[in-house]
């Protein structure tokens, strides 16, 4: 990798100070850093103001090239689209020449994965260790109130309102909503709360805290993920075992819901979703249920 002159190096330090203004993660800044720079290092030098549509569809071009997935891709587009939209807004460039530049088509009517209720009961009896309330308590989180990985580790004791039963959830795009706690995951989280580990510092608010006294990391939180999926699926033959994830646990949520007839605008209200169509996703129909509406039918055939 060539040595970055003066100019990249004044343009990502206004970058980060723009992220950071603007409330982005510590995550979405590292990644999307990682992503200009690695940007930066196509441009072998060449003046940012000198840069046009084609070197970056040329970037774009050369990492598909090298197998990333359409979704990546379109990732490190929205990467370098906000770095250069940052140096706008910061009147440093007047171009972008990142915008208009069309996205790559991804498969959008793939099914997500998901739990179904029974398999849910016994992800959740999967649960198990040292640490094993307040691994339960956040897996219930995702899985019964739709949380995220990152909601999950942003929420602070003061978020859980105990007797009006709502937890007050930090999302996307710096927004909060209230979800209703249901009665029956009250116990969960009263345990989490009791059994609280004691943090490294005396101020820390974070509901969860790892074995190492500070905040659970959104990475500390996929790993117990993957270590109970994979204990949930053990003994299934390799080839019938699928690829779980955290995440797969709001699926599940959603999926729950609008099968009990929940409507879209609601789920899209839990999830906190910023678009309608992004919560559309999850009104997929399973083969299952193929099946039993066609078992409706009064099938009436001539003989053969």
């Amino acid at each position: 990798m060539e040595d970055w002159n003066e100019d990249y190096e004044e343009a990502l330090d206004a970058f980060v100070i723009w992220m950071k203004d603007a409330g982005y993660t510590y995550y979405t800044q590292k990644s999307y850093l990682a992503d200009v720079r690695q940007f930066l290092d196509s441009l072998n030098g060449k003046e940012l103001g000198a840069v046009k549509k084609l070197h970056v569809v040329s970037f774009l071009t050369s990492v598909r090239e090298r197998g990333v997935s359409d979704a990546t891709r379109n990732r490190k587009h929205a990467s370098v689209n906000c770095f250069f939209k940052a140096l706008a807004e910061l009147e440093l460039y007047t171009v972008n020449p990142a915008a208009g530049i069309k996205k790559s088509k991804t498969e959008k009517n793939r099914e997500p994965v998901y739990l179904d209720e029974s398999d849910l009961q016994r992800f959740l009896s999967a649960v198990d260790g040292k640490y094993k309330d307040r691994n339960l308590a956040l897996f219930i989180l995702m899985s019964y109130m739709g949380l995220r990985v990152g909601e999950v580790h942003t929420l602070n004791l003061g978020d859980y309102n105990v007797e009006r039963r709502t937890l007050r959830v930090f999302g996307k795009g710096r927004k909060w909503r209230n979800v209703p706690v249901p009665e029956d995951i009250t116990p969960f989280l009263d345990r989490a709360v009791e059994e609280r580990l004691t943090p490294w510092r005396g101020k820390e608010e974070a509901l969860f805290i790892s074995q190492k006294g500070r905040r659970l990391s959104i990475r500390g939180i996929q790993q117990i993920a993957t270590d109970t999926f994979a204990r949930f699926q053990q003994e299934l033959p390799e080839a019938q075992r699928r690829a779980y994830s955290s995440h797969k646990l709001r699926h599940s949520f959603a999926t729950m819901l609008l099968r009990k007839g929940a409507d879209l605008r609601t789920v899209q209200e839990l999830l906190g979703h910023s678009s309608i169509q992004t919560t559309t996703v999850y009104t997929h129909i399973t083969s299952r249920e193929k099946e039993e509406a066609m078992s409706r039918l009064q099938i009436r055939m001539p003989q053969l």
